[in-house]
């Protein structure tokens, strides 16, 4: 299995889900998630914010509501709809995610929640939608306002694995409390909770990147991160709370202090701009973890090799 940052997209559309964790692992912290909002008009129009992200140096795109009820992206034509996550892998030749949201409607509400159409919430029928319509991964979370709690994503994580098989690669957490009172800052995951959700099946846990959210520290961090490696998964470090639009120094910040906090992975999120992260923090990201050498080859390589 080569590591993820030599892979092309030739590689990339052989990969099972599982093959993918053992060529990210072998990567040894040095691979990058943009997350795009695929509903909303991209950035430059004439380009989907997706291709976009993968063209600053992303390994792996993960789609923001996106209805697999409905299949659409913003910027990007197909005759088919059930054919629309095929056709963006065969533009980008990077593996394509999907967010799928575990709302509980049990919540304590910590402020006014959104609600969300069926096709976004983590349920057996989105799963099997999802892997009908090709996604390569899963990632459980939740967007600000949902109502998402660590609860229902163990619940939803057993029923992702049940439904889309033990190849499916499934990333779970949260890197917000989601608007649910008592699952915030410092409060936002115990130790525990990252056990029964490697238990339930994740293969990836989500967390807050240090400086993220109020009382993540380094520290702290790395504290979770040594749960996680402990009983055998991996690690995603995310910016999911607009700090993807801060100035370059921030981001550098991030990356460093997530790198040390020992992540297998970064999740960059998609409110820098519309729908995105600006883009050059895509890229400044992938310096900092990695260097110019891989970020420049990943920028550059042909989806045809």
């Amino acid at each position: 299995m080569k590591r993820l940052l030599d892979c092309t997209a030739s590689d990339f559309a052989r990969m099972s889900g599982q093959d993918l964790k053992q060529s990210i692992k072998a990567s040894e912290g040095r691979v990058l998630v943009a997350e795009v909002i695929s509903a909303f008009t991209p950035l430059y129009p004439s380009v989907s914010n997706a291709e976009l992200a993968a063209s600053f140096g992303a390994d792996m795109i993960l789609l923001n509501f996106f209805d697999v009820f409905s299949p659409h992206v913003e910027g990007l034509t197909s005759a088919k709809p059930e054919e629309i996550v095929q056709d963006l892998k065969r533009l980008i030749g990077r593996p394509v995610g999907l967010n799928l949201e575990p709302v509980d409607p049990d919540a304590r509400q910590a402020e006014q929640l959104h609600s969300l159409p069926p096709g976004r919430l983590a349920s057996a029928k989105t799963f099997a939608a999802a892997k009908d319509l090709g996604f390569d991964f899963i990632c459980l979370t939740g967007n600000p306002k949902t109502g998402v709690t660590n609860r229902e994503i163990r619940e939803a994580i057993q029923t992702a694995r049940t439904v889309m098989g033990a190849e499916m690669l499934i990333i779970a957490g949260k890197m917000h409390g989601a608007g649910v009172e008592g699952e915030a800052g410092g409060d936002l995951v115990a130790k525990q909770t990252i056990i029964d959700f490697i238990e339930a099946g994740a293969d990836i846990i989500l967390l807050p990147s240090p400086g993220t959210i109020p009382g993540i520290t380094l520290d702290s961090a790395k504290a979770m991160v040594d749960t996680v490696h402990a009983h055998g998964a991996l690690a995603l470090l995310a910016t999911g709370t607009s700090q993807e639009g801060s100035d370059e120094a921030t981001i550098r910040q991030i990356a460093l202090a997530s790198k040390m906090a020992g992540a297998d992975l970064y999740h960059i999120g998609d409110a820098g701009y519309n729908g995105i992260a600006i883009p050059e923090n895509i890229m400044h990201y992938s310096i900092t973890v990695r260097g110019k050498r891989h970020t420049y080859v990943r920028m550059a390589s042909s989806v045809l090799r």
